[in-house]
Protein backbone atom coordinates (compact mmCIF):
# COMPACT_ATOMS: atom_id res chain seq x y z
CA UNK A 1 0.00 0.00 0.00
CA UNK A 2 3.24 2.33 0.60
CA UNK A 3 4.27 2.14 -3.14
CA UNK A 4 0.92 3.06 -4.50
CA UNK A 5 1.09 6.23 -2.15
CA UNK A 6 4.30 7.05 -2.47
CA UNK A 7 3.91 6.58 -6.47
CA UNK A 8 1.42 9.36 -6.39
CA UNK A 9 2.83 11.70 -4.92
CA UNK A 10 5.81 11.05 -7.08
CA UNK A 11 3.62 11.72 -9.78
CA UNK A 12 2.31 14.84 -7.90
CA UNK A 13 5.35 16.20 -7.59
CA UNK A 14 6.86 15.75 -10.76
CA UNK A 15 3.34 17.56 -12.42
CA UNK A 16 3.07 20.31 -10.63
CA UNK A 17 3.59 23.54 -12.72
CA UNK A 18 6.67 25.63 -12.33
CA UNK A 19 6.64 28.74 -10.70
CA UNK A 20 6.91 31.39 -13.93
CA UNK A 21 10.43 32.46 -14.10
CA UNK A 22 10.91 36.41 -13.99
CA UNK A 23 12.47 38.09 -16.49
CA UNK A 24 13.76 41.52 -15.89
CA UNK A 25 12.80 44.04 -18.46
CA UNK A 26 15.01 46.98 -19.70
CA UNK A 27 13.59 49.85 -19.40
CA UNK A 28 13.54 51.60 -22.97
CA UNK A 29 15.14 54.59 -24.07
CA UNK A 30 11.97 56.59 -24.62
CA UNK A 31 10.09 56.24 -21.30
CA UNK A 32 8.69 59.07 -20.06
CA UNK A 33 8.90 58.06 -16.46
CA UNK A 34 10.92 60.64 -14.12
CA UNK A 35 10.79 63.26 -17.20
CA UNK A 36 8.81 66.09 -18.04
CA UNK A 37 9.40 70.08 -17.53
CA UNK A 38 8.16 71.85 -14.38
CA UNK A 39 7.20 75.03 -14.34
CA UNK A 40 7.52 75.36 -10.78
CA UNK A 41 6.48 78.78 -8.92
CA UNK A 42 4.86 80.44 -5.59
CA UNK A 43 1.44 81.10 -5.60
CA UNK A 44 1.08 84.96 -6.19
CA UNK A 45 0.72 88.02 -3.28
CA UNK A 46 -1.83 87.28 -0.80
CA UNK A 47 -4.33 88.77 1.64
CA UNK A 48 -3.68 87.84 5.48
CA UNK A 49 -5.04 84.68 6.94
CA UNK A 50 -3.83 80.98 6.78
CA UNK A 51 -6.43 80.17 3.10
CA UNK A 52 -6.74 83.88 1.92
CA UNK A 53 -7.43 85.10 -2.01
CA UNK A 54 -5.21 86.88 -4.09
CA UNK A 55 -4.83 90.59 -3.28
CA UNK A 56 -4.91 93.06 -6.07
CA UNK A 57 -1.13 92.73 -6.92
CA UNK A 58 -1.56 88.94 -6.68
CA UNK A 59 -4.28 88.63 -9.29
CA UNK A 60 -2.22 91.13 -11.73
CA UNK A 61 0.96 88.35 -11.12
CA UNK A 62 -1.36 85.82 -12.13
CA UNK A 63 -2.78 87.50 -15.47
CA UNK A 64 1.41 87.79 -16.22
CA UNK A 65 1.92 84.43 -15.11
CA UNK A 66 -0.66 83.73 -17.94
CA UNK A 67 0.96 85.73 -20.80
CA UNK A 68 4.20 84.25 -19.70
CA UNK A 69 3.31 80.54 -20.08
CA UNK A 70 0.45 80.74 -22.56
CA UNK A 71 2.66 79.62 -25.28
CA UNK A 72 4.45 77.04 -23.24
CA UNK A 73 2.52 74.33 -24.51
CA UNK A 74 1.12 73.09 -20.86
CA UNK A 75 -0.30 69.92 -20.30
CA UNK A 76 -1.56 69.96 -16.89
CA UNK A 77 -1.43 71.85 -13.39
CA UNK A 78 -0.85 70.94 -9.82
CA UNK A 79 -1.80 73.16 -7.17
CA UNK A 80 -1.91 72.51 -3.18
CA UNK A 81 -5.74 72.91 -1.96
CA UNK A 82 -5.80 76.69 -1.36
CA UNK A 83 -7.40 79.25 -2.15
CA UNK A 84 -4.22 81.66 -3.04
CA UNK A 85 -2.77 78.51 -5.25
CA UNK A 86 -5.73 77.85 -7.07
CA UNK A 87 -6.35 82.05 -8.08
CA UNK A 88 -2.52 82.47 -8.88
CA UNK A 89 -3.40 79.19 -11.69
CA UNK A 90 -6.95 80.27 -12.40
CA UNK A 91 -6.06 82.12 -15.97
CA UNK A 92 -3.68 79.61 -16.70
CA UNK A 93 -6.09 77.13 -16.32
CA UNK A 94 -8.97 78.68 -17.74
CA UNK A 95 -7.84 80.70 -21.17
CA UNK A 96 -5.36 77.37 -21.77
CA UNK A 97 -8.64 74.60 -20.69
CA UNK A 98 -6.16 72.98 -18.43
CA UNK A 99 -6.62 69.55 -16.15
CA UNK A 100 -5.86 70.66 -12.41
CA UNK A 101 -4.76 68.22 -9.74
CA UNK A 102 -3.99 68.73 -6.17
CA UNK A 103 -1.02 67.59 -4.32
CA UNK A 104 -0.61 68.25 -0.55
CA UNK A 105 1.55 70.91 0.44
CA UNK A 106 4.34 69.36 2.13
CA UNK A 107 8.40 70.06 2.55
CA UNK A 108 9.41 66.66 1.34
CA UNK A 109 8.00 67.26 -2.32
CA UNK A 110 7.17 63.40 -2.10
CA UNK A 111 4.00 64.43 -2.06
CA UNK A 112 4.09 66.15 -5.55
CA UNK A 113 6.08 63.03 -6.82
CA UNK A 114 3.87 60.75 -5.46
CA UNK A 115 0.98 62.75 -7.52
CA UNK A 116 2.63 62.82 -10.73
CA UNK A 117 3.46 58.92 -10.73
CA UNK A 118 -0.39 58.18 -10.20
CA UNK A 119 -1.68 59.96 -12.90
CA UNK A 120 0.96 59.39 -15.14
CA UNK A 121 1.85 62.78 -15.99
CA UNK A 122 5.88 62.24 -16.36
CA UNK A 123 6.94 63.18 -19.73
CA UNK A 124 4.64 66.47 -20.02
CA UNK A 125 4.58 70.18 -19.74
CA UNK A 126 3.24 71.07 -15.89
CA UNK A 127 2.68 74.48 -13.86
CA UNK A 128 3.30 73.43 -10.03
CA UNK A 129 1.83 76.29 -7.69
CA UNK A 130 3.54 75.85 -4.52
CA UNK A 131 3.99 77.53 -0.95
CA UNK A 132 7.53 79.67 -0.17
CA UNK A 133 8.48 76.45 2.77
CA UNK A 134 7.73 74.31 -0.62
CA UNK A 135 9.17 75.34 -3.80
CA UNK A 136 12.80 74.38 -2.90
CA UNK A 137 12.21 71.20 -1.62
CA UNK A 138 9.85 70.42 -4.48
CA UNK A 139 12.71 71.46 -6.71
CA UNK A 140 15.08 69.10 -4.79
CA UNK A 141 12.49 66.23 -5.28
CA UNK A 142 12.47 66.58 -9.17
CA UNK A 143 16.50 66.56 -8.39
CA UNK A 144 17.12 70.10 -9.70
CA UNK A 145 19.57 72.07 -7.58
CA UNK A 146 18.45 75.96 -6.88
CA UNK A 147 21.15 77.99 -5.81
CA UNK A 148 18.84 79.31 -3.38
CA UNK A 149 18.59 78.10 0.40
CA UNK A 150 14.81 79.68 0.82
CA UNK A 151 11.91 81.78 -0.84
CA UNK A 152 11.36 85.00 1.09
CA UNK A 153 8.29 85.88 2.77
CA UNK A 154 7.43 88.99 0.49
CA UNK A 155 8.88 87.11 -2.87
CA UNK A 156 6.43 86.01 -5.54
CA UNK A 157 7.62 86.63 -8.67
CA UNK A 158 10.59 83.64 -9.32
CA UNK A 159 9.70 81.00 -11.86
CA UNK A 160 11.94 77.88 -11.50
CA UNK A 161 11.86 75.57 -14.84
CA UNK A 162 13.07 72.42 -14.52
CA UNK A 163 13.76 70.08 -17.60
CA UNK A 164 14.05 66.64 -17.25
CA UNK A 165 15.00 63.60 -19.59
CA UNK A 166 16.93 61.16 -20.15
CA UNK A 167 20.27 63.25 -20.14
CA UNK A 168 19.62 64.57 -16.75
CA UNK A 169 17.99 67.70 -15.24
CA UNK A 170 18.51 71.33 -15.88
CA UNK A 171 17.44 74.03 -14.15
CA UNK A 172 16.71 78.05 -15.28
CA UNK A 173 14.88 80.76 -13.11
CA UNK A 174 13.25 83.38 -14.32
CA UNK A 175 11.57 86.43 -12.89
CA UNK A 176 8.02 87.64 -13.87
Amino acid sequence: MRIPVLLSLLLFVACKPKRPVRQQVQVSEDTTFLTGTFYVIRHAERNPGPDSTLTAAGQERAGALYRLLKDSGLNKIYITPYKRTMATADSVRIRLHLDTCFYAADTTGEAFIYQVTRHEDWGKRILVVGHSNTIIPLLRSLRASPHIDSIGENEYNRLFIVRKNKDGTTLKEVSY
